[in-house]
């Protein structure tokens, strides 16, 4: 039995997939088996996935026998994963190589249900990382959850599989936030999820724009706030605030309409003016960005607003 089940869903990644795989055959660990699990993609991704599974007895190609990432991701976890601990992966990120060797110590021999460290966000190369994530200084809570995920992306995500089967895996019914939601779910039964003070992934920043998930986003944030609240826990306007910073961040990342990133600040700012502008460095920042999204060219867009 493995130490480590590494669950990565496969659409339409036949460019990025190698790379991925590498960087896990890359690991100071070596103590795992990964699941590729394939989503009915349109590319090459089975063909080179294939390919990539015959050169490594550790790799397992199946097909998803439902449909979207969530899906893919429990039958990999839930189904099929003999190891101890759950690690996701997308099949366009990239590990450190010493991310299972700190995530195996946190969980291992400090007793944490799950573990995340840090992200370094990349345009077009791995060399690109300008930006990284910041880590909570205590494990993570609903209360922080409901502002800003310091997990940030599923990638980032290892734990328990015990735990995991537990919370019956991931929520197939939505299509943004569904990792949210279960983080939501695992803080708020009790579980402890601390962050590692160490790069561990290398997120691969998408080029496609916000305007066309925004009202998924907003349906599945809605659907993690209703679990939070089943759980005890309402968000209040600071929470708000800071939840939609993160989209208007994001929005401006991507290019999104400038009507739309105007519309976000102003929402923000309604909730909590402070939490939103504060600290100066991303708050007042995006809006200022937004009263000048015009005249903003948009090879600064990206710098100033690149994680």
């Amino acid at each position: 039995m493995p130490l480590f089940s590494v669950v990565i869903p496969v659409y339409n990644a036949a460019l990025t997939l190698p790379a991925t795989i590498a960087a896990l055959q890359a690991q100071t660990v070596t103590d795992w088996e990964c699941i590729l699990v394939e989503d009915a993609s349109t590319d090459d991704s089975w063909q080179v996935a294939d390919a990539l599974v015959r050169t490594d007895r550790r790799l397992t190609l199946v097909r998803n026998p439902g449909k979207g990432p969530s899906a893919a991701r429990n039958h990999g976890a839930l189904t099929l994963a003999r190891g101890e601990i759950i690690a996701f992966c997308d099949a366009d990120d990239l590990w450190q190589p010493r991310k299972l060797q700190g995530v195996s110590l946190r969980i291992l021999d400090r007793g944490a249900d799950a573990a995340f460290g840090r992200i370094g966000f990349f345009r077009d190369t791995p060399e690109d990382v300008r930006t990284r994530s910041t880590l909570p200084m205590r494990p993570v809570t609903v209360p922080m959850l409901l502002g800003e995920n310091p997990v940030c992306t599923l990638s980032n995500l290892s734990l328990r599989r015990s735990v995991f089967a537990a919370l019956g895996g991931f929520r197939e019914d939505i299509v943004h936030n569904e990792d949210l939601e279960f983080l939501i779910r695992l803080a708020g039964n009790g579980h402890r999820i601390e962050g590692i003070e160490s790069d561990h992934v290398l997120y691969r920043l998408s080029p496609h724009g916000l305007s066309a998930n925004l009202d998924a986003m907003r349906a599945g944030r809605a659907e993690a706030l209703r679990t939070a609240a089943e759980l005890g826990y309402r968000p209040d306007p600071r929470a708000e605030a800071i939840h939609l910073r993160y989209l208007a961040r994001r929005a401006l990342r991507l290019g999104a309409p400038a009507r739309m990133v105007r519309r976000l600040v102003i929402e923000g700012c309604r909730e909590d003016a402070r939490a939103f502008l504060l600290p100066a460095r991303r708050g007042a920042l995006i809006a200022c960005a937004a009263l000048t999204l015009p005249i903003l060219p948009r090879a600064l867009r990206r710098k100033l607003f690149s994680n």
